[in-house]
């Protein structure tokens, strides 16, 4: 993936670049054990601020010539720094800076205090280098440039750019201080940054939420102004609105806040116009109460409830999040159904949090799912892997596609994963359509966006009409690029129970994929793949339906530094999960269990990134 970083954007420190003694310009005055005074000069483009991730947060209040501008925590390094995070100080030119910090830490006097290693690391510095240093950094899906994130959000299309924003922590690499990151992408492929769009204020943090462009000016602030809505989450959750006259750079809040309060949780909502009933549609989280509220508006800005789905349908565990609803078109047909979509945490399907849809109609006030013929609801998954989240759309997608993204991680583990220059990334960008499947239900057809295909590279390997059996064939896979690469790949099980594809390296880790078309299944383990003891939920075997009685299975795989997704040709099932490999996997072996098997074609390609 190229990132385009503008200096003013790339805000990412090396920890050993910055040692030392306090900057000038830095004057630190410890007041008690848990209390400290930094002053500032603000000469610089940013205060450098010293992280240890095993630390509690600490409260930093920035105040400006004596009045308070922001509150923020971080994980001020107490023993040692593993990384620095960017305050950024530009706009407080002439003015006079103070941190007024309460840390959490338990100490027996101040001169214990003044001895933490944040104190003289603490640093002014004009621009700093963004290069990735991270040995599972991806090379190809969408991350920030540094720190945390977790759900996207906010997504639309507008004058042929990609517009996505994300849960972001700015200032560490766990969760914490939610804001609106900003990403955009002319190809869903190469993304740039830019600065933090929404970022928290006096009702609370910045939850997820989303946007549309209101071309009509229903809400009054100007033809084609960029609407979002996101939930503020203070003591209680609580839904408000900004809008953009510049493409989504910046928003401005507005002063009615909040326009959409409930006496009990709710959150993550999500508005598209409805063109059939002329008005704006609303789906809320009705986190605990497991549950979709369905609202109406004519102008973005009042809301009416109109009616609640989900309670005792589907999976029922942990709080449900981030809804959808798509209206997609039946191939093949001039029908049209509707697919709720529904991201829960815990209670996935193995575990953890994962995304849930169900397939029914709506008239604009009230879903109605489609049942089984015994009148019950079967619950289906968008993905069948351990790290799959938050699935939501985009708004205005071009030509009707319906074309979603995922956090690649979950919760079970997400803030333990190695890595401490940044945490998490996104799925592939995935474009979504619906199958009839032989139970006589309709499905999700997932598929990787038009767009990947222009990842691909050179063809690395290129194999055909080769017999499987219960010695392995091996061949190699391409190692430069840390291992990266897409395989695609058409077997046909003929006499064999089971069909297993291995990916492994030098050192014995490996990922086992097994197609077993007896139980129309397709399975993937993870549990010897490399680092996995950093969680107990980490090493997993999962699988996916095939959703067809058939022995021929065609693949798309795509590895990436620390991920593998693996697609159905025909789109009926995807497994996305994360692996760590001490170093990339080298070989790819294709063998059979009770009986004989052909590879029918097997073609590697190199992926492209900013570095080939």
């Amino acid at each position: 993936m190229k990132y385009l970083t503008p200096i003013a954007t790339g805000l990412l420190a090396l920890a050993a670049s910055f040692q030392g003694s306090a900057a000038d310009g830095v004057k630190v005055e410890h007041l008690g054990t848990n209390n400290t005074l930094v002053r500032v000069k603000p000469d610089a483009r940013y205060i450098l601020l010293p992280v240890e991730e095993s630390i509690d947060d600490a409260t930093v209040n920035l105040l400006l010539d004596g009045k308070p501008e922001k509150t923020f925590y971080v994980r001020l390094a107490r023993n040692k720094v593993d990384y620095y995070v960017p305050v950024d100080i530009s706009g407080y030119k002439g003015k006079d800076i103070l941190l007024n910090v309460v840390t959490a830490h338990n100490r027996s006097s101040v001169r214990e205090a003044s001895e933490d290693a944040c104190w003289e690391n603490i640093s002014l510095t004009d621009s700093f280098d963004t290069t990735n240093t991270e040995k599972f950094r991806p090379s190809y899906h969408h991350t920030p440039l540094y720190g945390w994130m977790n759900d996207p959000n906010g997504m639309f299309y507008k004058d042929g750019v990609w517009h996505l924003y994300y849960q972001y922590n700015p200032y560490g690499s766990k969760w914490q201080n939610m804001t609106w990151g900003h990403s955009t992408s002319k190809d869903l492929i190469n993304w740039e940054h830019h600065p933090n769009a929404i970022e928290p204020d006096g009702l609370g943090s910045i939850f997820s939420g989303s946007c549309v462009v209101d071309t009509n000016n229903s809400a009054g602030f100007g033809e084609d102004e960029v609407i979002a809505l996101y939930t503020s989450a203070g003591v209680n959750q609580m839904q408000s609105l900004g809008h953009s006259s510049d493409n989504g750079e910046t928003f401005s809040i507005y002063p009615g806040n909040p326009i959409l309060t409930l006496d009990s949780e709710a959150r993550d909502p999500n508005m598209f116009w409805n063109e059939e009933t002329k008005e704006w549609n609303l789906l809320l989280a009705h986190a605990l109460d497991h549950e979709m509220l369905i609202f109406t508006s004519p102008d973005l800005k009042t809301w009416t409830l109109q009616s609640a789905f989900g309670k005792g349908l589907g999976a029922q565990d942990g709080v449900w999040e981030c809804p959808d609803l798509l209206e997609i078109n039946i191939p093949g047909t001039d029908k049209k159904k509707w697919v709720l979509v529904c991201n829960l945490n815990p209670g996935g399907i193995f575990g953890g949090s994962a995304t849930q849809y169900f397939v029914g109609d709506f008239d604009g006030k009230t879903f109605k799912v489609d049942t089984l013929a015994d009148g019950t609801v079967p619950t289906k998954w968008m993905d069948h892997g351990k790290d799959h989240y938050a699935t939501v759309s985009w708004s205005g997608a071009p030509d009707g596609r319906k074309v979603v993204i995922g956090w690649m991680s979950n919760w079970q583990y997400a803030a333990e994963v190695p890595t401490k220059q940044f945490r998490s990334a996104n799925t592939l960008p995935r474009d979504l359509s619906l199958f009839l499947a032989n139970d006589g239900q309709y499905y999700l057809k997932t598929l990787p966006s038009p767009e990947v295909d222009a990842l691909r590279g050179k063809k690395f390997l290129n194999v055909k009409g080769k017999g499987i059996g219960t010695k392995a064939s091996n061949f190699k896979l391409p190692v430069e690029n840390n291992g990266i690469c897409e395989i695609d790949l058409s077997l046909n099980a003929e006499t064999a129970k089971d069909v297993l594809i291995t990916l492994s390296n030098a050192k014995g880790e490996k990922v086992v994929m097994t197609f077993n078309p007896s139980e129309s299944k397709f399975s993937f383990d993870r549990t010897q793949s490399g680092i996995t003891d950093f969680s107990k939920d980490f090493p997993a075997v999962v699988w996916a339906p095939t959703l067809r009685d058939s022995k021929e299975q065609n693949l798309r795989i795509f590895i990436d530094t620390s991920s593998i997704e693996v697609f159905d040709s025909e789109g009926h099932f995807v497994l996305t999960n994360l692996v760590f490999p001490n170093e990339p996997y080298s070989q790819i072996s294709l063998s059979s269990k009770g009986g004989k098997a052909r590879l029918n074609s097997m073609e590697i390609y190199n992926i492209k990134t900013s570095n080939n």
